[in-house]
């Protein structure tokens, strides 16, 4: 019987027992009925899902501009979670995983039918890394290790998952769900309550946390809500008690599966219900078409998605998907209006 690293030791709390994570409301992920687990993690890792094949899609690469100054702010989705955000001159990346495969292997596993939107070597200095869990879709160490020697980043991730990377000789800040860690002067990111999972191999499962994070930023802040299922919804509550985002990235898929239905991801309806809920300027839906983790059709996901948002009556210009590489100038929040001082009166009584 294989020993259960031990990447995390620390008080018991709403969502650790001592050993392990698990969702506060006890349903799916770790807790309550097991919806979508090992044995499905162990299915999808051997290419054994029994989908009808998608397409290989042509991706047209991009390169994004060395630095975005000041308030402006350009978003770049590479695919799958993978995400570039730049914004007052600072470079973060979402989830990086440039691999060819999500899986432990890379010859099995689901393969990747677009190419990255952007390549690695073609990246500006990455400054910043948020890292949501460990599954391979999200956690590629290859990718982490190449950024880390070519730009030094800072990476922030949830519990646990600092001591799993320092085994691969890689330098992380954890934090636990709420936890602020400064970045720099007027830039930190709050870790943020996700409903998920967590898992690497067979030994190790919700051995670490799985997260989302708001990176406050002096132009508006960024939400990321990492993997997550529906849940209650208490991490879309959550996120909606905070500032008003800018810029949110939800998730979009995998939403049909032939097996029983998974707890573990929200489907495009659910992401607007979020969206509805957290009312962010904008919002880019992520985690769809890249690797075949559902039965959805390839561009399914995005049609679903602008559906649902027509249905309640929400610009889908705010809440849109991208092709791989395409950035997107994401505008300025508007700013409160300052109350007209009152005139002043002369000694001839005219205002001033």
């Amino acid at each position: 019987m294989m020993t259960q690293p031990a990447y995390y030791s620390g008080p018991r709390s709403d969502h650790f027992d001592g050993k392990h994570f698990f969702n506060p409301e006890g349903e799916s992920g770790s807790g309550g009925a097991q919806k979508d687990g090992i044995v499905r993690f162990l299915e999808i890792g051997a290419g054994d899902t029994k989908h009808v094949p998608w397409p290989r899609i042509p991706v047209h690469q991009t390169v994004p501009p060395r630095r975005v100054e000041g308030d402006a702010m350009r978003v770049t989705w590479i695919g799958h979670a993978s995400t570039l955000v730049q914004t007052d001159g600072l470079n973060i990346l979402f989830d990086p995983v440039w691999a060819d495969r999500s899986s432990p292997v890379q010859f099995a596993g689901p393969e990747r039918v677009r190419a990255p939107g952007v390549k690695l070597e073609d990246l500006p200095p990455i400054d910043l890394i948020l890292i949501s869990h460990d599954h391979y879709d999200h956690l590629d160490l290859d990718t982490l290790r190449y950024l880390a020697k070519r730009d030094h980043p800072r990476i922030v991730t949830g519990l646990g998952n600092d001591r799993l990377l320092a085994g691969y000789g890689l330098s992380a800040t954890a934090g636990d769900w709420g936890q602020i860690i400064p970045v720099r002067p007027g830039v930190s990111v709050r870790v943020m309550r996700a409903h998920h999972w967590s898992a690497r191999w067979l030994n190790d499962k919700d051995s670490t946390l799985w997260a989302g994070f708001r990176v406050m930023l002096p132009g508006g802040d960024v939400y990321y809500s990492g993997d997550t299922g529906p849940g209650d919804m208490a991490w879309a509550r959550e996120a909606a008690a905070g500032p008003r985002p800018r810029l949110a990235l939800l998730p979009i898929a995998p939403y049909k599966i032939a097996s029983t239905p998974t707890g573990n991801h929200i489907d495009p309806d659910q992401a607007v219900a979020a969206f509805a809920m957290m009312n962010p300027a904008f919002a880019l839906g992520v985690h769809w078409g890249t690797f075949q983790l559902g039965d959805e059709p390839i561009d399914g996901a995005p049609e679903r998605l602008r559906a649902a948002l027509i249905a309640r009556g929400i610009d889908p210009a705010r809440f849109r998907t991208t092709e791989p590489g395409q950035g997107w100038e994401i505008p300025s929040l508007p700013r409160p209006l300052t109350a007209r001082p009152p005139s002043r009166k002369t000694s001839t009584g005219q205002a001033a």
